[in-house]
């Protein structure tokens, strides 16, 4: 009796979550009614930036009113998202949140915003792995290189990041521990000037996202040695994962998402998670996706769903940022 009751009460269960889902989606006729702002905390460039132009046109489409990105770059993107925190709750001003939010809630000593309370999951947009990219004119060719080279030149290989607290740097962080090296930490105030410096020869090295270095690697204008994913990255299947360079259980995710700020009805946060899934199922978002080196969200993809998300990144980076004894002022 007990296995029948389940059959019958799960997909009633889901039939009116659906239900509920759906005239959450249609009580917002009105949403919007001008245009949408999707504000980015790094500069120009990034991952974060190029996905949030990319599902920012999708969202146009959808929603029939300009979706305009804007960059508000500084602190490891806490300056921007302390603004969207700040703004009316009325879904025309949102935040395109990153890994680096959920590491930022432990990192710095003090923020004027709490990631987990003063914002509303809207949807995921994209996994990454991160990628071990390096100057080609450094004489390294493997991971093995690399820490043999930082070995041998303790404080001098220079790391750069998108800035301090980035899943970037953590990358570099939880690699310095796992090898026992001394590598210089440099921080940006994005992936993309971090590039721009790391292409320049002003740097030496990169644990960057990887859709804004995967470019320069294909060109050959820098040289990869490894990705932070356990698996291969579908988009660049030649470069190895650090664990099988000999890192063993070595794995950071990166990942973008869209949130609003707390208060936001949930009509109008309804209708820009179906916009956005509506969006990622495209064709052309699909296409977009393999070029740029996104990798799309497991479906179902809803706020209850980004809220879980967004809750174990906040205590799996609380206990990383405990262990690595890291703090930033």
């Amino acid at each position: 009796m007990r296995s029948v009751m389940q059959r019958v009460i799960r997909p009633a269960a889901l039939w009116l979550a659906g239900l509920g889902f759906a005239t959450a989606v249609q009580a917002a006729p009105d949403y919007p009614q001008r245009p949408v702002t999707l504000v980015v905390g790094y500069a120009a460039g990034g991952a974060t930036d190029i996905v949030a132009r990319l599902i920012a046109k999708s969202l146009s489409d959808s929603l029939g009113q300009p979706v305009v990105v804007e960059n508000r770059t500084g602190a490891n993107s806490n300056i921007g998202a302390e603004v969207v925190a700040r703004s009316k709750p009325d879904g025309y001003t949102l935040y395109v949140g990153s890994i680096a939010n959920t590491i930022n809630r432990s990192l710095y000593e003090k923020l004027n915003y709490d990631f987990k309370k003063d914002f509303e999951p809207v949807a995921l947009l994209a996994t990454i792995p991160n990628i071990l990219v390096v100057h080609p004119d450094l004489p390294i060719k493997s991971v093995q290189e690399y820490v043999a080279y930082a070995k041998s030149n303790p404080g001098k290989l220079t790391c750069a990041s998108s800035g301090s607290g980035s899943s970037i740097h953590l990358s570099c962080e939880i690699f310095k521990m796992a090898t026992g090296t001394d590598i210089l930490h440099v921080p940006y105030r994005g992936s993309g000037p971090a590039v721009a410096d790391l292409l320049g020869g002003q740097v030496g090295s990169m644990f960057d996202n990887l859709p804004s270095s995967l470019p320069h690697v294909q060109a050959g204008k820098l040289r990869a040695l490894g990705v932070t994913s356990p698996e291969r990255a579908p988009f660049a299947p030649d470069v190895p994962t650090l664990a099988e360079s000999g890192l063993d259980g070595f794995s950071v995710q990166s990942w973008f998402a869209v949130v609003a700020p707390a208060g936001t009805p949930g009509p109008v946060v309804a209708k820009l998670n179906q916009a956005i899934t509506d969006g990622l199922a495209s064709e052309s978002m699909r296409e977009a996706y393999k070029s740029a080196g996104f990798v799309l969200p497991a479906t179902p993809n809803t706020p209850e769903t980004l809220r879980s998300w967004i809750d174990s990144e906040i205590d799996k980076w609380g206990k990383v940022v405990k262990s690595a004894g890291l703090k930033v002022q």
